[in-house]
């Protein structure tokens, strides 16, 4: 073999019917429901039991898909434990990883071997209530608080903002968190989905899966870009030093966060939708220069480099608006794809075949003498 795809581009790795990643359009469907019509008219708990289930809920289905998500939120003692130890300074991702594989040891379903759909299905569930739950409380017990009680009245994104705030959200609040998620739940073969794939398809468990899933996420170039963008803009500090700032940047060919993607070659279907979020959120705190600047670069990039922003570029104004702190945004963005890595792993499931790629071998061509140790 003399021709390969580095990085696996465009090699074709298995089937799904879960997201529609059309890169050249610029368009993103679940189960073919656009993603414009899903931020629309759906709320995040719909998006879970598209996802989960194949199709939207009726009413009642949503009702009971909404019950069993709110039922799983509590943590075991022994998580609770570790997250009250874990070092106040530690990356929000290390201990969310970390806490996600501890859910397997309290978890007598999470077995190894031959898959049971029916109960993957109900562990999935619960790992996509118990993630906010672990994000939050490591965020309230680093500062010294406790855990607002759990409750069972909020959706998912009003809860997790009451989590971590111990106030309940207002409704703009909850509304902007559940579109973001829903922009995030899936998003066809990503590194992190393609990690809980090739996880899974050994046959081991659904918490190994989405632990693998977490670690991926966490590097810069795939979910840590969000964090990027707003320490980016805070290092540039204000709207008229913008120009210059890009400018130097593109002299010295270094990487702008936010901008561009793998698989978009047109605008990022999702970032119009967060930056109409990002807009309406400045305006209402008076502080717009952080959307200002975010547009002048996007403006320069687009103009000088066809490129476009992506779903980071705005979600960091959002995210950082609705007064999340900068090391929680990642861990957000595993909070609305997990509920993608599941569906996805459950979808491995139901057709397993493991994952064995090929190497294009570049070393030495032997067989090479050996030395013996004292002549070396």
């Amino acid at each position: 073999m003399t021709d390969y795809a580095k990085g696996l581009e465009g090699v074709i790795a298995n089937e799904s019917a879960l997201s529609n990643v059309e890169g050249a359009e610029g368009r993103l469907s679940y189960l073919g429901y656009s993603i414009e019509d899903l931020v629309e008219n759906c709320t995040y708990e719909e998006v879970v039991y598209l996802l989960h289930r194949g199709r939207l809920p009726n009413r009642a289905e949503l009702a009971d898909g909404e019950a069993r998500l709110r039922a799983e939120r509590g943590l075991p003692d022994g998580v609770i434990d570790f997250l009250k130890a874990a070092p106040k300074d530690a990356n929000p991702m290390d201990v969310t990883r970390t806490a996600v594989s501890m859910l397997g040891l309290y978890d007598k379903r999470a077995t190894i071997g031959t898959p049971d759909l029916e109960k993957d299905s109900a562990i999935a569930l619960s790992i996509c209530a118990k993630i906010p739950t672990i994000v939050a409380a490591f965020h309230r017990f680093r500062q010294g608080l406790e855990l607002p009680p759990i409750r069972t009245d909020l959706s998912e994104a009003g809860h997790f903002l009451y989590l971590i705030t111990g106030e309940a959200p207002t409704d703009v609040a909850t509304k902007t968190l559940d579109v973001a998620l829903i922009l995030h739940a899936d998003h066809g073969m990503n590194a992190s989905t393609f990690s809980a794939r090739v996880t899974v398809a050994t046959l081991s468990d659904m918490y190994s899966a989405v632990t693998s899933a977490i670690g991926t996420l966490k590097g810069p170039l795939h979910g840590g870009a969000n964090e990027g963008v707003i320490h980016m803009l805070q290092g540039i500090g204000e709207l008229d030093k913008v120009d210059a700032w890009v400018e130097e940047r593109l002299t010295r060919k270094e990487k702008i966060m936010g901008i561009g993607h793998r698989v978009y070659k047109v605008l990022d279907p999702r970032a119009p939708h967060l930056r109409k979020l990002a807009v309406q959120l400045t305006e209402e705190l008076g502080e717009p220069k952080w959307i200002q600047m975010s547009e002048r670069i996007a403006e320069i990039m687009r103009d000088r480099k066809g490129l476009n922003a992506n779903v980071d570029f705005y979600s960091a104004t959002v995210y950082y608006s609705l007064g999340i702190p900068t090391d929680l945004f990642t861990p957000i963005f595993a909070i609305a794809r997990a509920s993608g890595w599941t569906a996805q792993v459950l979808e491995q499931l139901r057709d397993n075949r493991l994952y064995r790629p090929l190497t294009l071998y570049t070393g030495p061509q032997g067989p090479l003498p050996i030395t013996p140790i004292d002549e070396r």
